[in-house]
């Protein structure tokens, strides 16, 4: 299986939202926060220097992730989601591997994630690729977060 990542069209907005909304539904619930940026990624992430990338298997898209500008030139590695049916393929992992290596062409030298402890196969993927837990924050904007955790590149 081929799987292809490519930069975020507005073709791809309702897979986009819907990819996070079906995470979000079966393990939490959708917060504000979540529903502003998720319907309206352009304004949210793209017009703040922000990246998002959708990963396609024979044209169809099975999975995202962004980058979110924050204060200070520090950029969140958010928004990664896989199709159900496509999960255990190692999707979110080259997701991951393409997001990091983007970031390192932006001259980026760290990225932190927000996560929720419950998420365990995106925390062991996070630790494998070298992420670290470091305090969150009290101005995280998830309610659900009760793990941040950060990369230097």
């Amino acid at each position: 299986m081929k799987v292809e990542i490519v930069e975020y069209k507005e073709q791809f907005a309702a897979d986009f939202a819907q990819l996070n909304f079906e995470w979000l539904e079966k393990y939490f619930y959708i917060e504000e926060y979540d529903r502003e940026v998720l319907t309206n990624p352009k304004h949210y992430i793209l017009d703040k220097s922000g990246q998002i990338y959708m990963a396609l298997v024979d044209d169809k898209v099975v999975g995202t992730v962004a980058l979110i500008y924050r204060e200070g030139g520090v950029y969140e590695l958010s928004k990664m989601a896989v199709s159900p049916n496509y999960q255990g393929l190692r999707i979110g992992q080259k997701l991951m591997y393409y997001c990091i290596n983007k970031a390192a062409e932006m001259g980026l030298d760290r990225l932190f994630l927000d996560s929720n402890t419950k998420l365990t196969p995106a925390i062991t993927l996070y630790h494998k690729v070298g992420f670290k837990e470091i305090p969150v924050p009290k101005d995280t904007p998830y309610e659900r977060c009760n793990i941040r955790m950060e990369l230097l590149i």
